[in-house]
């Protein structure tokens, strides 16, 4: 016999299908929107249904486009994520000993995150300016990603590591392993998992990263200022395909990096 529910479990679940609701309406707002014929508009009702307006992103819009944008975010994520993992896995193992001005480079590295973000993105500006360097979306827009990646990353694998039983590394030592091969061989397989969380959220905060690039981009613009720039010009559902197709990508980052995760700790089982 099926258990009687009380009225508090169809309360809670009536608010949790408000809140999966309150998340996802605009995503599913945006993709219907999208799927739009060539009368499509920019509110309901949807006239027709079709992805004429899916293949419009890839053309020139009335101001600006698109693609050259997502290069260049793209192109900042792949490599912020990269240097954010760089800097952050051998920063926290450097935390699990404790030295000499240690607290301050901790606090330091809470600070960047505490402060505002246009603040962090003007100062990046004036800092280039003092120094007579060229601003543009590579090299100061870079230096302000890192600003904001580097610190979630190296907090993340700060926790990890405080976590982490060393006794796995002086057993590989006493086996005759090397430092190297220690850390190859015991260290990063169990590190494994947070790297890929970190890759994510990476390359997701990068990538979706507005503030602190507003101010530092110079001329080329990534595709969240460029997107902003075109919502005062745009008046057609290119906008929502756009967001659409951001959708999807974002899924199948996640899906390829627990697909690589999954292949991953398949192969250290098996081996």
């Amino acid at each position: 016999m099926l258990k009687k529910r009380s009225l508090s479990f169809y309360l809670l679940l009536i608010f949790f299908c408000l809140f999966v609701l309150f998340l996802y309406g605009p995503i599913i707002a945006i993709v219907l929107l999208s799927l739009q014929g060539p009368d499509g508009q920019l509110m309901f009702p949807v006239r027709s249904f079709g992805v004429y307006w899916l293949g419009q992103v890839f053309q020139e819009q009335r101001v600006g486009n698109f693609v050259e944008p997502f290069k260049r975010s793209l192109t900042l994520g792949l490599l912020v994520t990269a240097i954010a993992i760089a800097v952050s896995v051998p920063a926290a193992m450097a935390f699990r000993s404790r030295f000499r001005g240690a607290s301050v480079i901790l606090y330091l590295t809470i600070a960047s995150l505490i402060v505002p973000s246009v603040l962090v993105s003007l100062g990046i500006g004036i800092l280039f300016q003092v120094m007579g360097w060229p601003t543009n979306w590579f090299s100061s827009g870079l230096g302000a990603h890192l600003t904001w990646t580097v610190p979630f990353a190296f907090l993340i694998m700060l926790g990890v590591f405080n976590r982490f039983d060393p006794s796995y590394e002086e057993a590989a030592r006493d086996l005759g392993a090397s430092g190297v091969k220690t850390f190859q061989e015991i260290v990063l397989p169990l590190i494994a998992p947070s790297l890929i969380g970190i890759t994510i959220l990476g390359f997701t905060l990068s990538y979706d990263e507005f503030t602190r690039t507003s101010l530092v981009s110079g001329q080329d613009n990534t595709l969240p200022l460029e997107v902003f720039g075109m919502t005062t010009n745009v008046t057609s559902p290119a906008l929502y395909a756009l967001g659409t197709l951001t959708t999807i990508f974002s899924f199948a980052m996640i899906a390829i990096a627990y697909s690589g995760y999954r292949i991953y700790s398949q192969r250290q089982r098996g081996g």
